[in-house]
């Protein structure tokens, strides 16, 4: 078993690796003058159980390509199996047809990463569920809910708890949470405006009194979580917390979540985070590093990833 890391978050490789008792595997990928990318491989894969691990985050197009180029450079050492390990799969939200004669960008991607020479994908929380089936190769899709559940446990014991889905879209994910904590569950009603505006609606449930877990896959602007948490404290709420899996914070994100009513907004690691993300008061990072290094250890093995969502 060999662990490639490309730069998206090499840190996060790093603690995978470790959590394996493993080190990277010696390679290199750099860039020429006029910006394209070369890797080296330097170390012997033939016939090897390879797993490459780069997040699509910002800036998109170049950590895609550093997969895609790191991908045809494994095939083409010989490695038995290659798996692309995308912690955040970038393009994701582009997963239908939004109007006519647009693309439909994530099914793009997968048939890019597909034809680089990727055998099978592991990546978390994907915007939708249906990009699994964008692959002709096996998926592994793990869940944050887990770790989350764990974590809202131990930092939020004793207090009254409701778990909040910030828009319709996102009321599978967040009833399942709802279900590992046995809390109740409540709903924004929103309407958007036009891309990267918008506006809370309505807030479905009691949420009077209780501590709202607001419950999301990506932050990116932060302004839906933001009016959100707004929304809610207008409504009553104790208090309001958000949980996100993937971090992405674009532009004035970061400042947003700072100055709105959200008491603490914790991500995971699946995106390095920025100097400005560190800095926050109160935003927080949990790790996905043992999560990953298990279930890439499992799919060596051949043996069951579905029991890790238990």
């Amino acid at each position: 078993m060999k662990i490639v890391a490309c730069n998206s978050n090499r840190p996060l490789a790093e603690a995978v690796a470790s959590s394996l008792g493993l080190s990277l595997t010696s390679a290199s990928i750099r860039r020429f003058a006029d910006l394209e990318i070369f890797v080296e491989i330097h170390e012997n894969i033939r016939g090897e159980d390879v797993f490459v691990v780069q997040s699509t985050s910002y800036p998109a197009n170049d950590n895609l390509m550093e997969l895609l180029i790191t991908l045809d450079a494994l095939r083409r050492s010989s490695a038995r199996r290659v798996t692309a390990v995308v912690p955040y799969f970038g393009y994701a939200r582009q997963d239908r047809k939004s109007g006519p004669r647009t693309p439909i960008s994530a099914k793009l991607v997968a048939n890019l990463i597909t034809a680089a020479g990727a055998n099978r994908v592991l990546t978390m929380d994907l915007h939708a569920a249906q990009i699994q089936g964008f692959f002709d190769i096996p998926v592994d899709n793990l869940f944050a809910a887990p770790l989350f559940a764990r974590d809202i446990t131990e930092r939020y014991e004793g207090r009254d708890l409701m778990v909040v889905s910030p828009d319709v879209g996102g009321v599978v994910r967040a009833r399942a949470l709802a279900a590992r904590l046995h809390t109740d569950l409540a709903i924004i009603d929103k309407r958007r405006e036009r891309a990267g505006v918008s506006e809370v609606m309505n807030v479905i449930g009691e949420v009077e009194g209780r501590h709202c877990i607001l419950v999301d896959d990506i932050v990116d602007s932060g302004g839906t979580l933001c009016n959100a948490a707004e929304a809610l404290a207008k409504s009553g709420a104790e208090g309001v917390s958000v949980y996100t899996t993937h971090g992405v914070f674009s532009g004035g994100a970061v400042a947003r979540v700072g100055a709105s009513v959200i008491e603490s907004m914790t991500v995971t690691d699946s995106i390095l985070a920025t100097e400005a993300l560190r800095a926050s008061g109160n935003i927080r990072q949990v790790t996905i590093a043992p999560l990953l290094a298990e279930a890439m250890r499992r799919i060596s093995e051949e043996s069951s990833v579905s029991s890790l969502f238990n």
